[in-house]
């Protein structure tokens, strides 16, 4: 990946056959990227396994502190912990919020055994307010190395995902076309 100036926007597509493989492109780079299960939708629901289409602000970093340094970005930056989850009940006043675990409510961990949230780039999306049932824990996070689809987010490499977000600020977007 060549070096290039700050990212203002940062767009992924679907491409090819299968729909939860995409093409993220960044500048001159142009990177494969995961998609949920079920595509790219403008009807995004609770649990559908579909990537909302539209334009969503960068809101900050997590990482997981045991497994990495602190990635080099101009976002925030927020190490998670083993109690980190992510509320993903649309009945709960803490929908599609970070909360601690053990939590009352269903509830995702942000501290995975696979990997995947060893980075997370939390997205504007469904947050301000969130609405209920139109999705949470919409997330820019790792692939997995055949690039599985996700349940609903976006994700990338490692090392793509490090340098991406060497060059991302407070106003970088990502656009989810459909």
């Amino acid at each position: 990946m060549t070096e290039v100036s700050q990212l203002d926007l940062i767009t992924v597509r679907p491409e090819g056959p299968e729909r939860h493989r995409g093409l993220l492109s960044a500048g001159d780079t142009v990177l494969p990227c995961a998609l949920g299960r079920s595509g790219v939708t403008r009807r995004k629901r609770e649990g559908d396994g579909a990537t909302p289409a539209g334009f969503w602000p960068l809101r900050h970093v997590l990482f997981r502190p045991d497994r990495m340094a602190r990635p080099v970005t101009r976002l925030a930056v927020q190490a998670i912990s083993p109690a980190d989850g992510w509320c993903d009940d649309p009945a709960d006043p803490a929908y599609n919020r970070p909360v601690q675990l053990p939590y009352g409510a269903s509830a995702e961990g942000l501290w995975r055994d696979d990997g995947l949230y060893d980075v997370v780039v939390v997205l504007g999306y469904n947050d301000d307010p969130p609405r209920v049932g139109l999705g949470s824990a919409i997330f820019f996070h790792l692939a997995t190395p055949d690039l599985a689809p996700t349940a609903g987010c976006v994700a990338v490499d490692r090392a793509d995902m490090l340098q991406l977000l060497s060059r991302c600020v407070a106003a970088t977007r990502l656009e989810v076309q459909v």
